[in-house]
């Protein structure tokens, strides 16, 4: 595959090839006047690898995929990101070996999502197949191969791997709040965060992130406009492009940050601990855990980001259009929020159609009694 890009006031072409041992290289050339130029020497290259003057031997998927990874993914990921691709380099090695990538075909890698879906649930298998399928597209742009062997396969998982998000009801949610309350101190900053995921669903990274400038108490309103490395403790873009959002919040909500905001007047960032540092998941995990045991909720598999899920319970029952909870949440769009959020939507679908027929039934009882009179 070649690449193309600006070098000082010409242009350079780069090309690579393998040689008979798998081996990958690079050849590159500058100076070319304009781009065009740059591509007819790249094309001269290309020619050469048909007719075999440079080698162009085929790889086995797993280096192709590391270095793919190397250059094209990892330069631009979050690192938490680019975990799910190094996990995924064990799996192919695992099961694929050296096996070139050539010699895979459509069946062997649906054999292959088949073994891999027997222990893992739909969400684990989706992204593992986006991945893979990504590579394999770069493979044929490389032309290592002439045919996408992840088309049209049928994706296979286990369903009791599918690990249901607990959140807390509104009686509880009511309970947490009520105890968190009891204990803040502006000089322990994650009974803060808690309180304020429950009331605006913010992923930890963007509340981590938080500024005072963030926050309009005129307006009640928090601008939503970065998340928060914990790893290199700087700021890093949100999420995705959706996620630059702002959003309105209560009056109680402003009214705690206000007091922190008064007790803590030496730093910008609105949730810094006395040692410098914004508590990261494991340290607010850690209090959300003792704070639920207070206040008498039993939840094991209770974690920060259930706070987020517990916002949309809350919103939900009190009758929030999904079309706005997908906007308060950062979501791109309502497909998102939907698949993500479809065990909440259908517990209170369920509610919403028991009241749709009361509804309905004393619609037609009151046309009913209006006729006879």
């Amino acid at each position: 595959m070649a690449t193309f890009r600006k070098y000082g006031k010409g242009w350079q072409a780069r090309v690579s090839w393998y040689d008979d041992d798998g081996n990958r290289h690079y050849t590159s050339k500058a100076g070319f006047k304009t781009k065009m130029d740059a591509k007819v020497y790249a094309l001269e290259l290309e020619q050469k690898k048909q007719d075999k003057t440079i080698a162009n031997k085929s790889v086995s998927l797993v280096r192709y995929y590391k270095e793919w990874f190397e250059t094209y993914k990892a330069p631009k990921i979050a690192p938490t990101t680019a975990n799910r691709y190094k996990i995924l380099v064990k799996v192919l090695e695992q099961y694929f070996g050296n096996k070139k990538i050539d010699k895979i075909t459509r069946y062997d890698y649906q054999v292959f999502i088949n073994e891999y879906g027997k222990n893992h649930a739909p969400d684990s298998v989706k992204k593992a197949n986006a991945i893979i399928r990504s590579c394999v597209k770069s493979a044929i742009l490389d032309d290592l191969i002439n045919k996408d062997f992840t088309q049209r396969v049928e994706l296979t998982w286990n369903e009791e791997k599918i690990l249901k998000v607990e959140y807390l009801n509104v009686k509880e949610i009511e309970l947490l709040i009520s105890e968190l309350k009891k204990q803040l101190h502006p000089s322990f900053p994650s009974r803060y965060m808690i309180l304020t995921a429950i009331f605006t669903g913010m992923r930890i990274g963007e509340i981590a992130a938080l500024t005072w400038k963030d926050i309009d108490f005129n307006w009640h309103t928090i601008n939503i406009n970065k998340s928060w490395d914990f790893i290199n403790r700087k700021f890093k873009k949100v999420k995705t492009d959706s996620s630059n959002r702002i959003i309105r919040v209560n009056t109680e909500l402003l009214d705690i940050l206000q007091d922190l905001k008064q007790n803590n007047t030496e730093t910008n960032l609105v949730f810094d601990s006395v040692f410098g540092t914004v508590p990261g998941s494991g340290a607010v995990n850690k209090v959300l855990r003792k704070i639920l045991k207070q206040a008498g909720i039993n939840k094991k598999g209770y974690h920060f980001h259930s706070l987020r899920h517990s916002h949309v319970a809350l919103l939900l029952y009190y009758g929030v259009d999904i079309y706005a909870i997908s906007k308060r949440l950062g979501h791109s769009d309502l497909t998102t929020t939907t698949r993500k959020y479809a065990y909440l939507i259908d517990e209170f679908k369920a509610k919403s159609d028991d009241h749709i027929e009361d509804l309905l039934n004393n619609f037609s009882t009151k046309k009913t009694i209006k006729k006879v009179q």
